[in-house]
């Protein structure tokens, strides 16, 4: 009896380890959401952290303030490198000991003549051979060769060309930070209720950071990371997408090439002008790295129907413009950055295909507009007074881009006006005046741009 009570328990608990592992796969299945990518960086971090525990850890350097060397670890080191090269000369010496003993026994056995001859036959065969495979090199490096339309020049005059024609333009110098956006706090709480939050300003700020400023500032990180070759920013007017384009080349110091179709326009006409157009581009573009291509209206290069009164051929650069982003290769520190205001216009599938990365700027929320009156009030020489209240002016200027704001803050704090500060502090009802006069984007408006766009903040 007792063995059989035994018997029962351990196929109870053989069935309970079933049941929980099948629990357990159950709660795998459900456990599916976003996984990271590899990084490429972590060997490199690890490689190194393993180095500093090795080494430098339990290192004492205290009484070492002048940062003297230390022989040991010079031996350390050099200790591999002269094990290395005597291990090559030991090889070699191990090589010819092996040739010379195998002489000798073929000398033993009287067979050194006859193998002589099989040995010379098979050398001519390997010879013809050889030539063949020459001969066959050669064309293909014939085939792989590219024609440099512009040999004959140096890269200053290629450059000096390209600025005499309007294509390399200067940009004023404007910071990332600079973009002022304040983060979205109730994020968090709107993905518990199930919604799906829009992105903030301060959100965009960070996204053209990470896949346009960091990538693109060392050669390094723009070799490992992963490589994005273009990005378009897409938003109403005055949401700043200009402002970003010159953020990202005065944070990198990169050349702004500018080819929007109406700057491009009458210049290098046909289709030999075209080729000679994107050559002097990639050409000077990768001798003088890092350089940013921008094309502004972005959506008119793959629209759908070209309007009557559009004389810029905006589809000039359709074919092109996706092969030249495609050849791209990490050692090339060139972005192309497209802004588009209509994003709907264009053929969703081929500008997806053109652009990698696409970053939708939304209106300012609450927090930013609040942010964006402070700040502007105070750089244009304004005082923050009890009787201004930016809270209610937040609240009633829901709708409004960073450009209205702009446009209302300099309309009132005029120099007379600042001149009286200390008379007259400012009131919110200021600013009610300007803003009236300006157009909001309304919800209708916003909904058609995100819901036909299909764009989020990639």
């Amino acid at each position: 009896k007792g063995k059989k009570k035994k018997g029962e328990k351990k196929e109870k608990k053989k069935k309970g380890k079933k049941k929980g592992g099948k629990g357990k796969e159950g709660g795998g299945d459900d456990e599916e959401g976003f996984k990271m990518v590899p990084s490429m960086f972590i060997p490199g971090i690890e490689e190194a952290s393993s180095t500093y525990e090795d080494i430098w850890k339990h290192r004492d350097e205290t009484e070492n303030f002048q940062q003297k060397y230390d022989a040991e670890l010079i031996k350390e080191l050099k200790r591999g490198e002269v094990e290395s090269e005597i291990r090559v000369q030991v090889d070699d010496l191990m090589r010819q000991e092996l040739k010379n003993l195998k002489a000798a026994i073929e000398r033993d056995k009287g067979k050194k003549g006859k193998k002589g001859k099989k040995s010379g036959k098979k050398k001519g065969k390997k010879g013809k051979k050889g030539k063949k495979g020459k001969k066959s090199g050669k064309k293909g490096k014939k085939g792989k060769k590219a024609k440099d339309i512009t040999a004959g020049k140096t890269i200053e005059s290629l450059y000096e060309e390209l600025v005499k024609e309007g294509i390399l333009v200067q940009y004023p110098k404007v910071k990332i930070s600079d973009y002022m956006g304040e983060y979205s706090y109730l994020g968090t709480t709107l993905r518990q209720a199930n919604i799906e939050p829009m992105p903030s300003l301060s959100d965009v700020r960070r996204v053209i950071t990470e896949y346009g400023i960091l990538p693109m500032g060392s050669q390094t990180v723009h070799e490992t990371a992963p490589h994005v070759k273009s990005i378009m920013i897409a938003g109403p007017h005055g949401t700043g997408k200009r402002m970003l384009v010159n953020a990202i080349c005065s944070e990198l110091g990169a050349n702004l090439i500018d080819l929007t179709a109406e700057n491009i326009c009458g210049r290098y006409p046909g289709k030999a002008g075209l080729t000679m157009l994107l050559h002097l581009v990639m050409k000077v573009g990768k001798l003088l790295q890092p350089t940013v291509v921008y094309i502004g209206n972005a959506e008119k290069t793959f629209v759908k129907k070209v309007p009557k009164n559009d004389m810029s051929d905006p589809k000039r650069l359709k074919k092109e413009l996706p092969k030249i982003i495609k050849k791209l290769s990490p050692e090339d520190r060139i972005l192309f950055v497209g802004t588009s205001l209509t994003p709907w216009d264009a053929d969703v599938k081929s500008l997806c295909q053109c652009y990698q990365k696409i970053v939708l700027i939304p209106r300012p929320d609450y927090a930013s507009r609040f942010l964006l009156f402070k700040e502007l009030i105070l750089r244009n020489g304004g005082r923050l007074a009890p009787t201004l209240d930016l809270s209610s002016l937040a609240k009633i200027s829901d709708g409004y881009t960073p450009g209205h704001i702009i446009t209302a803050v300099k309309h009132v704090l005029t120099e007379r006006r600042v001149q009286q500060l200390h008379r007259k502090p400012l009131t919110a009802l200021e600013f009610v005046t300007p803003l009236a006069r300006i157009d909001p984007i309304y919800k209708k408006e916003k909904s058609t741009d995100c819901d036909s766009a299909l764009i989020p903040l990639l």
